[in-house]
């Protein structure tokens, strides 16, 4: 490489260590929220960085919940456990600056091009309420309801993603997912993750006639360890906590305050170090816990 070619990689990396330093803030449509976003160009790509910053007004606080499974064992059973997280939305829409499903809202959800899921119309009617007051929903796919596509975003204007994000909330950095296949081990699941998010097995699924492909679904969504990706709801000691050692590598990486994960089934709270925080927020199927953030602190609590 010539020494010309050299001297450009070398502006072009100083330029891409200021920006990164020194990105600018867009506002978005609700006030509390800024997307912090700046446009570049380097080694002949235009690069778009985008990172989401939520303002806490005063007296309001943000929310973070995860693992209903509404359906499991069966509709009429986990009807009550609805009941329960809508009397919860209910009273945290009072001061919410902001609400954060964490994924398996649902214990299987699969979006046709025309059909969605019988059933959860009060989960579904109460989370449009709340979007349409003008308080922002994040939701995050888990491993029971990765097929979700755009039906939140088009009906109830709610942001979904499919990967961990980063947050600025008020002045901390949250890491915030699910919690499936990520970190050591889980091999298995994460091969099953592999097939059930391939475009043809998508495909494939959809020429099912949604009586029989949706019952298929739920009767192995319940059944199938492998598929749910869950072991028993057991501490199994820091070491061995698969989300606890990859928090702890990101933590390596960059500086974080929380890691919020799902998927475990268990309230946890471990310390990591320089001050950084694990938290899994838990379920609503035998814990009903949350965790909520006041702009300083984060707490879990139980419903």
């Amino acid at each position: 490489m010539s020494d010309f070619a050299l001297a450009k990689l070398y502006r072009e990396l100083i330029l891409l260590l200021k920006i990164l330093c020194s990105i600018h803030s867009d506002k978005s449509e609700h006030s509390n929220r800024q997307i912090l976003k700046h446009n570049f160009t380097i080694f002949g790509f235009r690069i778009e960085i985008l990172k989401m910053h939520i303002n806490i007004p005063e007296g309001k606080k943000i929310y973070f919940s995860s693992d209903n499974h509404l359906g499991a064992p069966t509709y009429e059973e986990s009807r009550p456990r609805e009941t329960k997280f809508i009397q919860w939305l209910d009273e945290i829409k009072k001061d919410a600056a902001a609400i954060f499903l964490l994924g398996d809202l649902f214990d299987f959800w699969f979006e046709y091009k025309h059909v969605v899921p019988k059933g959860f119309v009060r989960t579904l009617g109460k989370l449009a309420e709340i979007s349409d007051s003008g308080i922002p929903i994040y939701f995050f796919v888990g491993n029971h309801d990765l097929w979700m596509k755009d039906y939140f975003k088009e009906e109830l204007n709610i942001t979904v993603y499919h990967e961990p994000q980063v947050f600025q909330l008020a002045k901390k950095q949250f890491f915030i997912g699910h919690g499936d296949g990520l970190g050591p081990g889980d091999k298995g699941y994460k091969r099953m993750k592999k097939v059930f998010t391939n475009p043809f097995s998508k495909w494939l699924f959809r020429w099912l006639h949604p009586d029989l492909g949706v019952a298929l679904a739920k009767h192995l969504s319940v059944k199938n360890k492998l598929i749910s990706g869950d072991d028993d709801a057991k501490f199994l000691g820091e070491e061995n906590e698969w989300l606890v050692q990859y928090s702890k590598r990101k933590l390596a990486e960059k500086h974080y305050d929380y890691f919020i994960f799902g998927h475990r089934h268990l309230p946890l709270e471990i310390e990591l170090e320089n001050k950084a925080k694990y938290i899994n927020l838990g379920d609503w199927i035998s814990y009903y816990t949350y965790a909520v953030f006041d702009g300083e602190n984060l707490e879990l609590k139980e419903f």
